[in-house]
């Protein structure tokens, strides 16, 4: 059986998908056979499998272990749908939307029998298990069903790296507290930490490290000097909150006057945004995710991103007067699933997939086509011939992509279909279910060249920016300033 090591974290955003994927990463260039593994993950940004849907960032460890995501990457995954209610996901497969306390009485057991088959096959055919925790390992109100950290550790008869984030302020605190608080037979699974996001001189913080080792007993393993590699994020806690702005791509070296914005409502539920990163990968392109009633005066051209619950997002936007802004705007339009509903006439069965009970919901009418929802999901991955149109005409060939979408839209009147006679576009808007549009080299270039043209900016050249691979960077950063020491691993 494999060995497994658990990267637990002090806090939510403290740096454990990088650490899991540069660990996977390491090892699988080292000739080992390594998986990742998350037991129970909450995000709305999910990847399709063979299998069914998996959280991203087991999809990104997958990646990074070179080896296919399959659903026993991350067994149970929780997604977000409002109304304090989650859709649940178990081994690919959405079973029902949950609140929070039905979860834990009616649906836990059967999600952690999920989670320890998923491991025990997964430990059966590899060497070593990657396993992501969740959140912090010490939230003493959960340890009895804390299926990420305490019940992995377990099951798993893991060893435990505790990740610190020192960007935020206290990290001795945080780590100390976190011994703390764990139970017993956790705390005697911690065989080391690692502190990130450090800046500075590193000289500085060595009397709080040796402090900590002779309190604990727990080596410091490393530091992590702040670097991001450009792993997709895994959940919108990377993103500003709702109401307020956020660019990316703004450090660029391109002068802001000779770039183009494109302007990203910021959805309460909000989905699957890694569509967007590769846009602000590209020289001169500044990814500004917006308040819901941004008035559009300085966009160059807007994306409507996916949403885990499309009808109340666009409730939401309507009520913002997000419309008005958009029917004003002339610039190019790109609608992405949930986006590509929105942008619609009309959306019917509404109350299949809002939290309300109307039946029919109004879209903006930007494109001619009607969705209508169905308690079917689709959840694949696919490869489209796109002869591209609107915002990407001039663009032609096979893109590859995922699909996951409740609902079907269909056109209410003569209109191009640029994906293999799916999607919509007119001479401003494209619609379309394909997430990942964008890491596709040709949409990219293609939309962000015809951005530039249409807003009489002189393209800067290059058409992304010139970075080392990301699975590359994470691994680099973990073999240059972590010592394996007590971990079942070496490098």
């Amino acid at each position: 059986m494999a060995d497994t090591v658990l990267v637990a974290g002090t806090a939510s955003h403290v740096g454990k998908s990088t650490v899991a994927a540069g660990l996977c990463r390491l090892l699988a260039d080292r000739g080992v056979s390594v998986a990742p593994f998350k037991a129970q993950n909450m995000s709305t940004n999910a990847r399709a499998t063979p299998g069914g849907e998996v959280g991203v960032s087991q999809y990104v460890q997958a990646r990074a272990a070179r080896v296919p995501a399959t659903t026993d990457h991350n067994p149970v995954l929780l997604k977000p749908r409002g109304d304090g209610e989650s859709q649940l996901i178990l081994d690919g497969e959405a079973v029902a939307n949950v609140a929070a306390g039905e979860y834990y009485d009616g649906h836990w057991e059967a999600a952690r029998d999920a989670a320890r088959a998923a491991h025990t096959r997964l430990a059966a055919a590899h060497d070593v298990v990657v396993a992501e925790g969740a959140g912090s390992i010490a939230e003493i109100n959960l340890h009895d069903r804390d299926l990420a950290n305490v019940e992995t550790a377990r099951f798993a008869d893991a060893d435990v790296l505790l990740v610190a984030d020192i960007e935020r302020g206290g990290v001795f605190a945080s780590l100390v507290g976190t011994l703390e608080l764990v139970p017993d037979d956790v705390r005697e699974r911690i065989v080391g930490a690692v502190v990130t996001k450090f800046r500075g001189d590193r000289s500085l913080l060595d009397p709080g490290l040796d402090a900590f080792e002779e309190r604990t007993g727990v080596p410091v393993l490393g530091v992590l000097p702040y670097d991001d590699p450009g792993l997709p994020e895994e959940d919108s806690v990377a993103l500003p909150p709702v109401g307020e702005r956020s660019v990316r791509g703004a450090d660029d070296g391109v002068p802001d006057d000779r770039s183009v914005t494109v302007a990203v409502p910021r959805l309460p539920h909000i989905s699957n945004f890694t569509d967007l990163q590769p846009l602000a990968a590209a020289p001169g392109v500044r990814v500004a995710y917006v308040p819901l009633s941004d008035s559009l005066a300085d966009a160059d051209a807007v994306v409507l991103p996916g949403s885990k619950n499309t009808v109340d997002d666009l409730l939401a936007l309507r009520e913002a007067g997000f419309g008005d802004a958009l029917a004003a705007f002339d610039g190019p339009i790109v609608g992405l699933c949930g986006g590509y509903q929105m942008l619609g006439e009309a959306i019917l069965h509404a109350d299949v997939e809002g939290t309300g009970d109307a039946d029919r919901v109004e879209g903006f009418g930007v494109l001619p086509v009607r969705t209508t929802f169905s308690a079917e999901k689709t959840v694949e991955h696919v490869t489209r011939y796109l002869d591209g149109a609107g915002p990407l005409a001039g663009a032609t060939g096979p893109v590859e992509g995922y699909e996951i979408h409740m609902g079907d839209s269909e056109p209410t009147a003569d209109v191009s279909r640029p994906f293999d006679g799916g999607g919509a576009a007119t001479a401003t808007a494209l619609g379309t279910y394909l997430h990942d549009l964008f890491v596709n080299d040709a949409a990219r270039d293609t939309f962000v060249r015809n951005a530039f043209e249409d807003a009489g900016i002189e393209r800067p050249a290059g058409a992304t920016a010139d970075r080392a691979d990301p699975y590359d960077r994470a691994a680099a950063l973990v073999a240059d300033h972590v010592d394996p020491g007590p971990l079942p691993v070496e490098w």
